[in-house]
């Protein structure tokens, strides 16, 4: 049992603890073993804390003795994102600053999926306050990507993204503003899910700072794991009221859609002139679309949602640096608006700084969105999708640069040099609209490295696109395991 254990899932672990199969110290041991073997080259758990885990392991294999079950996670080890607060654990957010930060309480999703049973015995790399495409620090150094280490497996949850693929994990928990557990499912071969903006209470998250009691606009976290089931299970056990609203405040998502794969009508928007995508990323995510209507599914390879990925983009890109305002002092939001610089980092600095009007026009134009959105998904008014597939980028895995500013960086697909934030594009229909999104691999590009499709939903319709996930996890097989892992 032990030498298969870092390749179950969360789910299969569960059961095989409480099934008494392997005790929850034995899996703990796994795992650190693995890590400490094979991490190395890859450099994603930056943390860990064993004696702590081997206590709390003991202390589920002692309850479970007795009859007593935790929770659903009784007794799985598990690692989480080095952005989201651990009571008694160091966080560090990849910050200098905060090198030595212990927090004295856990970040919500941390704490319910302890209340699950789960026992964390170690976090995962990221960029500087969760900042970047790509996972680098000078806390912890670069994480590399395990399917070619001259790639990043992405950014902000790259770590988390990257330990998942290696086996060092069966479950973690990403944060998504931008496509920051998105991007990374997508480079590493795992699945991740964005849920529904607001559904999954992220206090405790750094950035803001230590303590910060707001939720910016557009952030989420979600889970990542290697099966949809996991999806499922850590998005049902994060989820629920904020502390604001828990006295009164309930969750109780609608079912699929659907029932069956054959009743299911998906769109699917594989390219763009706006951000043109890579031949090998089109032609597989197209692929995905023929498997699906060869399983009975409705394809319509030319619906859209009624505004186009130029409109998106710019709204999401307003909206989000808007959204990160708060990482910037007043002189520094100052000098921002004056700069009349025509360039990325200028138009990046001038969104940053805008006034709370234009906010309020930009929010205005996404509120539009999602009428538009709400009619593409509602039969009795518009065309009564159930989901949207897209890209999650429009190219394989980035490879590392850590030039600054990162706004400055060049990025090249499609046979085209783009700004380095024009990448983020596909994650704006989604993002800016508060939508959940589903990322799941369907297959590998002919540079070796994994492609992962966006499964997009309706407000509110998370598990819906999770089984839309599902089906096409059946479809492909499991997710592709890293040479030499």
């Amino acid at each position: 049992m032990t030498n298969d254990l870092h390749w179950m899932s969360a789910t299969e672990l569960a059961r095989a603890i409480q099934t008494r199969e392997v005790s929850s110290r034995e899996a703990l041991e796994c795992f650190l073993e693995r890590v400490a073997r094979l991490d190395g080259p890859i450099n994603s758990v930056v943390t860990i804390d064993a004696p702590r885990a081997r206590r709390e392991a003991d202390d589920a294999d002692k309850a479970l003795a007795r009859g007593d079950i935790r929770g659903p996670l009784h007794g799985v080890p598990m690692t989480v994102k080095d952005s989201f607060s651990t009571k008694g654990m160091r966080t560090t957010s990849g910050a200098p600053e905060l090198s030595d930060h212990v927090p004295t309480e856990d970040a919500a999703p941390v704490a319910r999926l302890r209340e699950a049973g789960a026992v964390i015995f170690g976090k995962t790399n990221l960029p500087i306050y969760a900042g970047d495409l790509q996972s680098y620090n000078e806390v912890f150094g670069t994480t590399n990507n395990p399917h070619d280490l001259s790639r990043s497996p992405g950014g902000s949850s790259g770590g988390s993204a990257a330990a998942l693929a290696c086996g060092f994990t069966p479950l973690e928990i990403g944060s998504d503003i931008a496509g920051s557990i998105r991007f990374p499912s997508h480079m590493t071969g795992v699945v991740g899910h964005k849920p529904t903006y607001g559904i999954v209470p992220a206090h405790g998250q750094i950035p803001g700072p230590p303590g910060t009691l707001s939720q910016a606009d557009l952030a989420v976290a979600g889970p990542m794991a290697r099966t949809v089931e996991d999806l499922a299970l850590g998005l049902r056990l994060m989820s629920g009221p904020d502390r604001w609203n828990k006295p009164a405040w309930r969750l109780e998502l609608p079912p699929a859609r659907q029932t069956r794969l054959a009743d299911y009508r998906i769109a699917v928007w594989s390219d763009d002139t706006h951000c043109p995508v890579d031949g090998d990323v089109k032609a597989l995510i197209e692929g995905a679309a023929t498997k699906l209507v060869e399983a009975g599914a409705h394809i319509d390879l030319d619906a859209r949602p009624g505004f186009t990925l130029e409109r998106a983009a710019l709204r999401f890109s307003q909206l989000l640096n808007a959204a990160l305002a708060g990482g910037h002092d007043q002189q520094e939001i100052e000098r921002y608006a004056a700069d009349t610089t025509p360039t990325p980092v200028g138009t990046i600095k001038r969104q940053t700084a805008m006034r709370h009007r234009d906010w309020l026009s930009a929010n205005e134009s996404r509120l539009q969105m999602r009428r538009k959105w709400e009619e593409f998904f509602d039969p009795e008014v518009g065309r009564g999708f159930d989901v949207l597939l897209c890209p999650v980028m429009p190219r394989t895995a980035l490879p590392h640069d850590h030039t600054e500013p990162q706004g400055a960086r060049v990025l090249t697909w499609a046979g085209q040099s783009r700004p380095y934030m024009d990448a983020i594009a596909w994650s704006a229909p989604a993002g800016a609209c508060f939508l959940p999104a589903t990322v799941v691999p369907v297959g590998m590009a002919s540079d070796g490295l994994p492609v992962g499709v966006q499964i997009i939903g309706p407000y509110l319709g998370d598990r819906t696109t999770l089984d839309v996930a599902a089906h096409l996890s059946a479809i492909f097989g499991p997710v592709p395991r890293p040479s030499g892992f």
